[in-house]
């Protein structure tokens, strides 16, 4: 497997920690926007092509434990999306 087939996504519960995996890998992290809107609603929007990746979401579930689930949720769903190999 080449690099190329594996992307590394953040959420935004802990990107430093996101960061430091992709360095120790040898890998940039993956793009992705994660925008929440003024009613709470989260939209994410995975801004490269991962199609046939096998792609790996670094997403803590610490506090406030609900959001960051809802948001690593919804990243699985944005990736499963584009088309993925592997999550």
């Amino acid at each position: 497997m080449n690099s190329k087939e594996v992307v590394i996504l953040s959420g935004r519960a802990n990107p430093e920690l996101s960061k430091r995996i992709a360095d120790y890998l040898g890998l940039e992290l993956g793009k992705v926007k994660i925008t929440e809107f003024a009613d709470g609603e989260t939209f994410v929007k995975v801004e490269e092509s991962i199609r046939g990746s096998d792609v790996f979401i670094i997403q803590p579930t610490c506090h406030p434990a609900n959001n960051n689930l809802m948001e690593l949720l919804i990243l699985i769903d944005a990736v499963k999306r584009a088309s993925a190999d592997r999550i």
